[in-house]
């Protein structure tokens, strides 16, 4: 392995020396998440002329994962006993335990021939986790902040979709290890919010977009907001709203109109008023646009959304941009190589959502995204 300890968005080359010329090898890779369950995956390679196996260019015959994909072995592990479309991998929280260990192992005739550890770190060595309760600036949520000498970048303002609660903290995490400030927003389902997504207070966001700002802002830039699924309403309606608080939007699987309260009701209100069921304008946004969704989205239609977005015209010296994945699904956000889901538990029915597209097509479009995302923040 070129990098035994990395933050968990970094490739990893990960290549085998000293076995025979063509002999077929077995790779194994295999962590724990946060129940104790365990997680694993394999490769079916053989090696080149040399004997050397190079997973950048290796080709899996077979295995959890197929074709030459150098970091197959981490997006694809699936858990025992379990459908792998139906769970996520989530280790323990940043907050609890800043890195976490994956285990590769090689196997050549049946029999283990090595083995290595490495290290994916969520939190850098500095960064600091800190718990917004409510307070004299009624926010909730959870602030993710570089190491006190990094030099300042955009901060952002992370807003998750309607499985509610505080949701992107592996990512707000990875966020300030890059050195953005991030608050991680919980606008429903934690202690002190409303139990439901319904009748949202926009004023809400704008006092977390200023508490961000007044806090970490970095010189004359305003926070960037990310928002995925329904939170890329709440996005581009402060961004709409308040054009003065934030600059640039990231809106993964994106609605391009507001939709009703979930479960009942209206979602979002201004002034105690009802927003209407409309699309949301975005010609006063004062930033750039980035629009992530994958063709084949099933929850809703976030590929035709996307392109809208990227089709609207924009201030002279704007940029908007769409990024639409084939066989890619709703579950299309945030980092890269880590094992995601296709499908989803409903939090009102507990009956399984079909999010749609594939597991290699998520793994791919995430891992194509997100450095895009990390250059429009600036790092």
């Amino acid at each position: 392995m070129d990098r035994p300890e990395s933050l968990a968005d970094a490739p990893v080359q990960v290549r085998v020396t000293g076995l025979h010329p063509h002999e077929e090898v077995t790779l194994t890779a295999g962590s724990v998440d946060r129940e104790g369950v365990r997680w694993a995956s394999q490769a079916v390679v053989t090696a080149n002329d040399s004997g050397t196996v190079d997973l950048d260019r290796a080709r899996s015959r077979s295995g959890t994962y197929r074709g030459v994909d150098g970091m197959g072995l981490f997006w694809s592990m699936k858990p025992r006993d379990m459908d792998a479309g139906k769970a996520a991998f989530f280790p323990k929280l940043p907050e609890q335990q800043a890195s976490y260990k994956v285990t590769l192992a090689v196997e050549a005739g049946g029999k283990p021939i090595a083995t290595r550890s490495l290290t994916r770190t969520w939190m850098s060595e500095g960064t600091v986790h800190q718990a917004l309760s409510g307070g004299r600036n009624g926010v909730f949520g959870a602030l993710y902040l570089p190491p006190p000498h990094a030099p300042r970048r955009a901060p952002v303002l992370s807003i998750g979709g309607s499985e509610g609660g505080i949701s992107n903290s592996f990512a707000a995490a990875l966020l300030a290890s890059h050195g953005h400030p991030v608050l991680a927003l919980c606008y429903f389902g934690c202690p002190g919010r409303p139990e439901t997504l319904e009748n949202i207070k926009l004023e809400y966001f704008a006092t977390a977009a200023r508490l961000l700002d007044r806090r970490y802002g970095a010189g004359t830039r305003k926070p960037v907001v990310i928002g995925i699924s329904r939170g890329t309403e709440a996005a581009q309606l402060l961004a709409h709203t308040y054009p003065g608080l934030v600059s640039d939007l990231v809106l993964y699987a994106p609605s391009r109109s507001t939709t009703p309260g979930y479960p009942h009701g209206v979602a979002w209100t201004r002034d105690n008023d009802p927003v209407d069921f409309t699309p949301i304008p975005l010609d006063d946004v004062n930033g750039d646009i980035l629009a992530v969704a994958g063709d084949d989205d099933r929850l809703w239609q976030s590929a035709d959304a996307a392109r809208s977005i990227g089709d609207e015209r924009t201030r002279p010296g704007r940029q908007r941009e769409a990024l639409v994945y084939k066989n890619a699904g709703h579950h299309i956000g945030w980092y890269p190589y880590s094992a995601t889901a296709r499908y989803a538990k409903n939090p009102i029915s507990g009956s399984y959502m079909d999010l749609g597209g594939t597991l290699s097509g998520n793994a791919h479009a995430q891992a194509d995204a997100w450095p895009r995302v990390l250059s429009l923040l600036g790092g």
